[in-house]
């Protein structure tokens, strides 16, 4: 057989479209039912994933400030009080200008959690607390919406 005989048959063979192969508007359906179905089943999973890392975001946070709350303390000899809060480890109040040595944390007046909230510090006599109500901004809650503290 002569390699021209056997490109002429195939040549005969294959329909002539003119350019004008596509995909139906029923393929094309299909293909995005199965991209719609995929998407479902894995979003929740993937906003899951997001809420887990957002709480984790602000317990990393918060040992942060415990740290740099730790540093003041050193230089200090006490800790913030309320009135002065967490903004005391960025600029220092005229009574701690000899022996501080800051900034002990950057921004620490404008620190927010994940979800935008500003971080709560209070000190009693059992200690220090740094608090985050989570998502929702309010005490108590589940998931995404639990206060996350150092304690």
């Amino acid at each position: 057989m002569r390699a021209g005989s056997f490109l002429s048959r195939r040549r005969q063979r294959q329909p002539m479209t003119g350019g004008q192969d596509g995909f139906t508007l029923v393929e094309l359906l299909v293909v995005l039912a199965i991209i719609a179905l995929i998407a479902g089943l894995a979003a929740p999973q993937v906003l899951r994933y997001l809420g887990s890392a957002r709480s984790d975001a602000a317990q990393a946070q918060i040992r942060n400030i415990e740290s740099a709350l730790e540093l003041f303390y050193i230089d200090n000899l006490r800790r913030p009080t309320n009135e002065e809060g967490l903004a005391v480890l960025n600029e220092p109040t005229p009574e701690l200008q000899a022996r501080w040595n800051g900034p002990y944390l950057k921004n620490a007046d404008s620190l927010k959690d994940p979800w935008g909230n500003s971080y709560i510090y209070r000190v009693s006599e059992s200690g220090v607390e740094i608090l985050s109500y989570g998502r929702d901004g309010k005490a108590g809650g589940t998931g995404e919406d639990r206060d996350i503290s150092n304690r």
